[in-house]
């Protein structure tokens, strides 16, 4: 038995941030079943390159969407809103990923489904939310990233605002929508009543502000860039130039600054009053930086981590294709094939959780509405009507 085995969710989604969130129910054994519309192409995440395995079928679209199923409908079509109605009668939750004032007018709210299904939970991701003055806009990521400050702490002090590399507040606003859904799925089995549940991108990203936020709101700091990638208040914490490139070290403890003094033959420094204490030696920042660089450009990265290893947390900085094809990656088993009905295979990176016991699925996203008539007949619908539903262009 997989973790989430005998949970059915309805996703109208496309995308990242939606599709993300629901990656993880489906790796965990729930039943995600992904609503398209035929008419549009189905999730535009089939269509954005440049890699693909296929025609509709590219590398963006099997990592947000494996393991789960395909159904083709047209929500704005009576008859495909009536067939959603039907599918949510043995559902547990809905989710969508749309823009805020979207939900409403496809059917998608609690107070629309609760008559065919009193327990669905209905979970919302939009840029802004249902409610307020920009219920309607569309939204980006990176427009959350640069409206909540996020701009502002990223990248080199004096360059322009920087993003991330990765789509965080995306891949985070996923997690927080299935953590929602979840949640709710708890409370309506517990009382038979089902609801809304929201999230979206703005209030996520402003959410990750975290303690910078707490410290402005308490103490008026505005916290701002540091020079590489370093931490606003706790030193050594940052990256350092080594013989053959960089090093991340983080001694965000005490003891990791001795730890980290006696491995490079400075002992000395560890009871140094301008640089004992947390406070010390973020005074003497500048400095510290620059004696830490002179002690490690004479061994390499890789002699620096093998010496560091289990007793000072440091790590190398590597590329996309230095982090997948480590040896720390292989020893894990964190890359893992997922299989087309085919037996061809997509390569991806693997579930970050484990259970005692379940083996997690491994399977490639499906074509767009491969299970459009097993979802339908296991909803009631006869041949004949699903013959009907086609003809009308409804699935």
């Amino acid at each position: 038995m997989t973790p989430l085995a005998g949970l059915r969710i309805l996703a109208v989604e496309q995308y990242g941030a939606g599709p993300f969130g629901t990656s993880y129910l489906a790796d965990l054994g729930a039943e995600v079943v992904k609503i398209e519309n035929h008419k549009d192409g189905g999730d535009v995440g089939r269509q954005v390159g440049p890699h693909f395995f296929g025609p509709g079928d590219s590398h963006f679209f099997q990592t947000f969407n494996r393991n789960k199923k395909s159904v083709t409908l047209d929500l704005k079509h009576p008859e495909g809103r009536a067939a959603f109605q039907a599918l949510a009668k043995s559902a547990d939750a809905v989710i969508d990923n749309l823009r805020g004032d979207l939900p409403e007018k496809l059917g998608l709210t609690y107070e629309q489904l609760k008559a065919a299904n009193p327990r669905i939970v209905c979970a919302h991701l939009s840029a802004y939310g249902r409610t307020g003055s920009r219920k309607a806009w569309p939204g980006y990521d990176y427009l959350m990233q640069a409206e909540a400050g996020h701009m502002s702490l990223t990248g080199e002090p004096g360059g322009p605002p920087t993003r991330y590399g990765l789509s965080v507040v995306d891949l985070m606003t996923g997690l927080a929508a299935a953590f929602g859904l979840l949640a709710g799925v708890m409370s309506a089995r517990a009382t038979g009543k089902g609801m809304d549940v929201d999230t979206s991108l703005f209030d996520v990203a402003l959410h990750n502000l975290n303690y910078p936020g707490t410290w402005f709101l308490n103490a008026g700091v505005v916290t701002g860039r540091t020079p590489r990638s370093a931490h606003p208040s706790l030193t050594p914490s940052q990256l350092y130039r080594t013989q053959d490139g960089w090093i991340f070290i983080m001694c965000n403890k005490e003891k990791f600054w001795g730890l980290l003094a006696q491995a490079l033959g400075k002992p000395e420094w560890a009871t140094d009053p301008e640089f004992a204490t947390f406070k010390a030696r973020l005074k003497n920042r500048d400095r510290l930086t620059q004696m830490l660089d002179a002690a490690l450009a004479t061994r390499t990265t890789g002699e620096w981590i093998e010496r560091f290893a289990g007793k000072v947390p440091a790590s190398p900085v590597y590329d996309v294709k230095q982090a997948l094809e480590s040896a720390y990656v292989a020893e894990r088993g964190s890359v893992a094939d997922f299989a087309y009905a085919d037996g061809k295979a997509a390569r991806m990176v693997a579930a970050p959780l484990s259970f005692t016991g379940a083996e997690l699925p491994t399977r490639a996203a499906p074509p767009m509405g491969a299970h459009t008539v097993e979802q339908l007949r296991a909803a009631g619908y006869s041949d004949e009507r699903i013959g009907a539903l086609r003809t009308a262009g409804v699935i």
